[in-house]
């Protein structure tokens, strides 16, 4: 058996704020850690050993993984980063409130920028200051392919060739691989992974810090995929990220 597990940064001091994130790059709360670290906590009892760890450029992501890690005493296992791995990018609407942008715009067109498949928010300028192309972490990477909005489908345009090409093939010589990233690039593996429709993505959301295991046969077939956790209360933690969205 092997197995991937998936796992959505802490909370964020915008989560917290409940604004628009995206590549913006902001730290944990002081409950993100504590999240972080329960997350550590429940895999070492659950027998995790990673091999590999794989995260974003982005700060939240980073040291999500550092807290766990740290729990597993796994501080020293080979660590690769990606800006493949960074959240969707939400353009202009980038550090406004959610709730307030549903009451000017309407939960329904909020509910669409948050988790449509195929529609993008308004772009960035090129001068606009938040433009990735302005980031010294990124100046590697081509100008045509930083974003200054996206889609869902866009962030799975981004990340898949990641997950295909590194991440997925090096289950071949790993049995436990750890994948710390954000809500909507790992709804992108996971409609992936699970074969959800397009339809059916809009639908499917991923709280902070909570262990998401996936299980392969030899063959890496899918066999089992599980949330580690109170399944009560991991229910009131999605019904939660989804009512993020709406109007007060």
């Amino acid at each position: 058996m092997k197995r991937i597990v998936l796992l959505r940064h802490g909370e964020s001091e915008w989560n917290k704020e409940n604004r628009f994130t995206g590549w913006t790059d902001v730290d944990l709360t002081e409950k993100g850690v504590e999240e972080a670290s329960k997350a550590g906590k429940i895999l070492k009892e659950k027998g995790f050993a990673f091999q590999k760890a794989y995260t974003s450029y982005l700060k939240r992501a980073v040291k999500t993984m550092n807290c766990v890690l740290d729990e597993l005493n796994e501080d020293w296992i080979p660590i690769e980063k990606s800006w493949r791995l960074n959240e969707k990018h939400y353009g202009t609407l980038q550090g406004l409130n959610k709730s307030e942008t549903a009451a000017r715009y309407g939960d329904e067109q909020v509910l669409q920028w948050r988790r449509s498949f195929d529609i993008a928010p308004e772009a960035l300028t090129e001068d606009d200051p938040r433009n990735p192309a302005k980031d010294i972490r990124y100046k590697e990477v081509p100008d045509n392919e930083l974003p200054r909005t996206e889609s869902l489908k866009d962030t799975i345009d981004r990340i898949m060739p990641y997950w295909k090409c590194i991440i997925f093939p090096n289950l071949k010589t790993a049995d436990d691989i750890l994948v710390v990233a954000h809500g909507n690039s790992l709804r992108g593996i996971i409609k992936h992974l699970k074969n959800i429709s397009d339809k059916d993505i809009v639908n499917f959301n991923l709280p902070t810090a909570i262990p998401y295991v996936f299980e392969f046969d030899d063959d890496l077939n899918l066999t089992k995929d599980y949330f580690l956790g109170d399944p009560e209360e991991i229910k009131k933690l999605m019904e939660a990220v989804a009512n993020q969205g709406k109007k007060k």
